[in-house]
């Protein structure tokens, strides 16, 4: 044992999301979970093992299930403009100007940004990937990524479809699908969509992926337009995702708003996981995903932030909010999605949409990604003695990130009093604002 948690209270993100109450989490030398229960159950204490002391509630990292972190250069950029205008006249052409060096700058205020709303975990989508890992790695998250593959102009200087494909295909060959200090990168394949890319390149992508064990993260159904073409030839982008081959692998649908009752029948026979966006698609006016019935199906639904000019936030604790309330109101019933429900869509469930069976719970063999609450909040001023549902409800709809005080990656503790532990925020908030004003020429 290198590390044992004391808190009154521990939510493991279970199956069933139970309430553990004097409760004790132990980490092994590995960075894993070794025990989580009752203080009364735990096992025997090894006297060179550290013991902290948490005065409030202790909970698996957040998964952010989908996210184009480094953008947080480009936020505020066309910020009301729909979804293709706003990538066509202003995301795009900004990203045309991103050096290695910015992409760095904007991943690691990401990744500063996302340890203070407790969020340990995310599945990025961004091309310069060695920029992305390097940030990542810098601060001491935990990252996906999914380099992107696209062929859109402006971004030629990057190679076309082809070339981009063939980068992944070395990086993980030569690396491995898992790396780094306990393996906090994993490589995944991500064409951005099936509008942007043709049939071709998405078959050659799901091939690679599969002979490799990699995921495949892509946009399906963001918009009503989007997708016109795929669906007027193949009947929609699942099914045609579902013909080239592509779902027979591991594969993370980012948005899903506008599936019909074949798409989600068919995610849910192919075990495809779905990020759920709720935040950025009502800022786009997308839509909403039929999340509810989503769940109701089977299929595995994490919550995701996209990216930090589209919502533009990487916290969290907003999505999980807003997954509840937009459920409730899409389908008229305030009892569609449960406290327990949303926090769990931040967690076990966003793991299981990544197909990682490692991430989202503090169960003995999952890393050790933990985050510490504060209760002292006004949000808990009713205590922690309350009934169990009620303390649940007071998590999610009114804690929020401002409770978020410490997180743990792999049991390394990496924000300390809502501070990152290996870099200084203020030089990252200074990094990324040279590199912003640089892209805005």
């Amino acid at each position: 044992m290198d590390l044992r948690l004391h808190a009154p209270m521990v939510l493991p993100c279970d199956a069933s999301c139970s309430v553990i109450r004097d409760a004790v989490v132990d980490v092994d030398d590995e960075g894993r979970i070794a025990y989580c229960g009752p203080r009364s159950g735990a096992p025997e204490r090894p006297n060179d093992a550290a013991v902290r002391e948490c005065n409030g509630i202790l909970l698996p990292g957040l998964i952010n299930a989908h996210a184009h972190s480094p953008m947080t250069l480009l936020r505020g950029m066309g910020g009301d403009l729909p979804l293709l205008r706003w990538l066509h006249e202003v995301i795009w052409p900004a990203e045309a100007r991103l050096r290695p060096s910015d992409v760095r700058a904007g991943m690691e205020l990401g990744c500063v940004e996302m340890l203070r709303a407790g969020v340990t975990t995310s599945a990025e989508m961004y091309f310069m990937g060695e920029s992305v890992v390097e940030a990542t790695l810098a601060v001491g998250s935990r990252v996906v990524l999914a380099s992107a593959v696209i062929s859109t102009p402006g971004l030629d200087k990057l190679g076309g479809w082809q070339s981009m494909l063939e980068q992944v295909n070395r990086w993980i060959d030569a690396d491995g699908l898992r790396f780094g200090p306990r393996e906090r990168v994993e490589l995944a394949y991500g064409p951005h969509s099936a509008y942007m890319l043709p049939p071709e390149a998405l078959q050659t992508i799901g091939e690679s992926a599969q002979q490799r064990g990699a995921l495949v993260h892509t946009h399906v159904a963001e918009t009503a337009g989007e997708d016109a073409e795929q669906r007027a030839k193949f009947g929609s982008v699942p099914a045609l995702l579902d013909e080239l081959g592509v779902l027979d692998g591991r594969v993370l649908a980012a948005h899903g708003v506008h599936l019909s009752d074949e798409d989600i029948r068919l995610f849910a026979r192919r075990g495809v996981g779905v990020a759920h966006c709720p935040g950025s698609n009502a800022k786009l006016a997308s839509g909403t995903a039929r999340l509810v019935d989503l769940l109701a199906a089977g299929i595995p639904v994490g919550l995701g932030t996209d990216g930090p000019s589209s919502n533009d936030d990487l916290d969290l604790w907003e999505e999980v909010q807003l997954a509840g309330l937009v459920a409730r109101i899409a389908t008229g019933d305030a009892t569609a999605l449960s406290a327990s429900a949303a926090l769990l869509a931040a967690t076990r469930g966003g793991a299981q949409a990544l197909h990682r069976d490692d991430l989202g719970a503090l169960e003995p063999g999952r890393w050790a990604d933990i985050v510490h609450l504060d209760i002292d909040n006004p949000a808990f001023a009713t205590g922690l003695d309350a009934p169990d549902d009620q303390v649940l409800a007071n998590v999610v709809w009114a804690a929020g990130s401002r409770c978020v005080r410490d997180v743990w990656v792999a049991g390394e503790e990496v924000l300390h009093d809502r501070e990152p532990t290996r870099v200084d925020r203020r030089h990252v908030q200074a990094a990324a604002r040279t590199a912003a004003q640089y892209i805005r020429g």
